[in-house]
């Protein structure tokens, strides 16, 4: 795992196509229980290192309940975004991230994680990468959250600011989506006892 994350964190494939030079942002390690895929870092996330380490990160951490101490316990939760590089903005908003990322890098990344039981998918790039969701809508993938617990996948739209209005719009997921997502989550962190830090 070790060599797998600094081969990651070296890596320079997409540099020519990013606005900064790279800094992969990632955490995990061999005993994780619980991985979060997002989309791809934003500016402050790059600049700190500290994934969803940014407003998406405040609300996120609301939503599954964990507190910052927690939610950055690599011995139980692994971050590793669709994208480990900032990407750059366009508009105001975020590019997506690079697709040479998830390929190359996931299918190395999660057989190391043998104690994995449960996989976030936040936001459309990661729905798409592991669910093949592409055409669909994220308000239909994420309402059928149970059909993808099967496959040990909970779908989640993004939390950005800038989803506040589809939030608003879609009180279905506060009301039945949250209490499921904290009720998994409580269960497969309560009854893992805290090891040893393997790898950052």
């Amino acid at each position: 795992m070790n060599a797998l994350l600094q081969e990651i964190r070296s890596c320079s494939l997409c540099a020519s196509h990013l606005p900064h030079a790279p800094r992969p942002v990632l955490r995990a390690s061999s005993s994780a229980r619980l991985l979060i895929v997002g989309q791809a870092p934003g500016r402050r996330v790059h600049e700190t290192g500290i994934p969803w380490n940014d407003p998406s990160g405040d609300l996120l951490r609301q939503w599954l309940q964990l507190g910052r101490e927690q939610f950055y316990d690599v011995s139980r939760i692994a971050i590793a975004p669709a994208g480990f590089c900032y990407p750059g903005t366009v508009r105001g908003g975020d590019l997506p991230p690079r697709r040479e990322c998830a390929p190359l890098w996931h299918p190395r990344l999660k057989p190391l994680m043998p104690q994995l039981r449960l996989v976030l998918l936040v936001g459309r790039y990661a729905q798409a990468h592991y669910l093949g969701t592409g055409k669909e809508r994220v308000a239909d993938t994420v309402q059928a959250y149970a059909d993808h617990l099967q496959q040990g996948y909970f779908p989640l739209p993004h939390p950005s600011p800038r989803n506040r209005l589809w939030l608003k719009r879609n009180a279905w997921f506060e009301l039945e989506v949250l209490p499921a997502l904290r009720a998994r989550v409580g269960a497969l962190l309560a009854d893992v006892q805290a090891a040893p830090m393997q790898a950052r």
